[in-house]
């Protein structure tokens, strides 16, 4: 039996919270009375949602510097005194053909995609092994299940961060620390381009693109159960994905 946590007061950061699924995932955080930390690189972004979020804690970071990192966890402990949750979702798409993909750019997106992944994890893991307690989950991608032509880059990826997130939540389990993994379909984001609208037909039959809102939903549920897994189906919004399982209540 897993025990939820009440999100009431809790400290989550969350990293590409300057739009789509991280802006959704940090309003959805405040209203269900949680502390959102939020963290991208468009200051000016930051500064806009932390005023409509009650002065929520705004801190510029590009999480592909290690140090940023660090000093945002440090900047959540100076105004909060604990980290509960960090939430990994920044992150670049990145469509090539093989054949066409420019192998300098191709490192720029791993030390985004992936190896900022494994510096978020070792920036929180400190805080939250002191306090003997906490949740983290990745936002990785639906393409992962598929071999998408044109997207093998960005799915490598992202399979990448699939791995870490699974060698995490076995190595950080005697921590106490919950390790979970989020695998949203096409959303409605700025992160595609813009090109996707919700409700709208998605690149593959079956396919309907989702809100941000609805997969921020998800990534709570994420949160409050610390489950390994929640795989987002490509089909339809379901309202019973974005609560807690049966066997989890």
């Amino acid at each position: 039996m897993v025990a939820l946590l009440d999100l009431t007061g809790k400290v989550v950061i969350v990293t590409g919270s300057s739009s789509g699924i991280g802006e959704a995932t940090a309003r959805l955080l405040h209203a269900a009375g949680a502390l959102p930390v939020l963290a991208a690189r468009r200051a000016d972004r930051l500064a806009g949602l932390s005023a409509e979020l009650g002065g929520a804690l705004a801190v510029p970071t590009d999480v592909t510097d290690p140090e940023q990192q660090r000093a945002l966890v440090q900047a959540a402990l100076e105004r909060h005194g604990r980290v509960d949750g960090l939430v990994i979702n920044a992150g670049a798409s990145f469509h090539h053909r093989l054949e066409d993909i420019d192998p300098a750019a191709y490192l720029q997106l791993l030390k985004l995609n992936v190896v900022s992944v494994v510096a978020g994890m070792q920036a929180v893991l400190p805080v939250m092994r002191r306090q003997r307690a906490g949740r983290i989950v990745s936002v990785s991608s639906g393409t992962t299940r598929m071999a998408p032509p044109g997207a093998g880059g960005y799915a490598a990826s992202k399979a990448a961060m699939n791995m870490l997130t699974e060698v995490a939540r076995k190595e950080f389990a005697a921590d106490g620390v919950d390790v979970s993994l989020v695998l949203p379909s096409i959303t409605a984001s700025e992160f595609a381009g813009g090109r996707f609208l919700p409700g709208a037909a998605g690149a593959r039959p079956g396919m309907v693109v989702h809100t941000a809102e609805y997969v921020g939903r998800v990534i709570l549920r994420a949160l409050r159960t610390g489950e390994e897994r929640i795989d987002i189906p490509h089909g339809p919004e379901l309202p019973e994905l974005t609560e807690p399982a049966p066997e989890t209540r």
